[in-house]
């Protein structure tokens, strides 16, 4: 009886070895936003050299506060990739993108990370509305919303304070049905958006 129960305990463990053997290995894709900087032809513009940006970190919609890629391919309806995912959350890359765009567009006398604690005329803040992959039969695309709130720093009177609020919003056709290709669409979407917002900070300052 004692030979039997080690035969059958070294049956069970081949067996499992077998098992796990043949299972695939579930590997983890992560993906970046990655594109050039532009600079801008509006560098010479009067009030460059009086101002001071501050970028805060940007928030998220509850459903876009996530590392997950977010896709949608019906109305009221919103699903998570499980094995591809963002490197950072979305409000990450577009606090970092906006911050170093603005910074090499030459459009202000400077532009200030979220940690810094050097003086600033004025602070940009706001939140990512959309930030998903759209499907349709036809195609996919990706889609990027950005509220954006521009501020006088240290204005005490709160009716003077905002500059303004708007938002800023793009879609790209992705050349293929795959995340990689989203992520080559979203990087197109956000460079589009980050040069929309600098322009309109820019034009807006110069206008006070």
């Amino acid at each position: 009886m004692r030979y039997i129960t080690i035969i059958l305990i070294t049956f069970s463990l081949a067996f499992c070895g077998c098992v796990s053997l043949e299972q695939p290995n579930t590997k983890f894709e992560y993906y970046i936003l990655e594109y050039d900087a532009l600079s801008s032809d509006k560098s010479t513009a009067p009030g460059k050299e009086s101002t001071v940006l501050k970028i805060k970190h940007f928030n998220a919609s509850p459903i876009y506060n996530t590392d997950r890629i977010i896709y949608s391919d019906q109305q009221f309806k919103r699903s998570p990739y499980f094995y591809h995912k963002w490197r950072v959350r979305p409000a990450e890359f577009v606090t970092y993108f906006l911050s170093r765009d603005l910074k090499e567009s030459g459009l202000f006398e400077a532009v200030l990370p979220p940690t810094s604690g050097s003086l600033h005329t004025h602070t940009v803040e706001g939140t990512v509305d959309e930030f998903l992959e759209r499907d349709s039969n036809d195609s996919w695309e990706a889609v990027l919303r950005i509220s954006v709130i521009l501020q006088v720093a240290r204005e005490p009177d709160a009716g003077k304070r905002i500059i303004f609020e708007r938002n800023f919003s793009t879609r790209k056709k992705c050349r293929e049905k795959n995340p990689l290709a989203l992520a080559q669409a979203m990087s197109l979407a956000m460079a589009e958006v980050s040069k929309d917002i600098g322009i309109a900070i820019h034009e807006a300052l110069v206008e006070k």
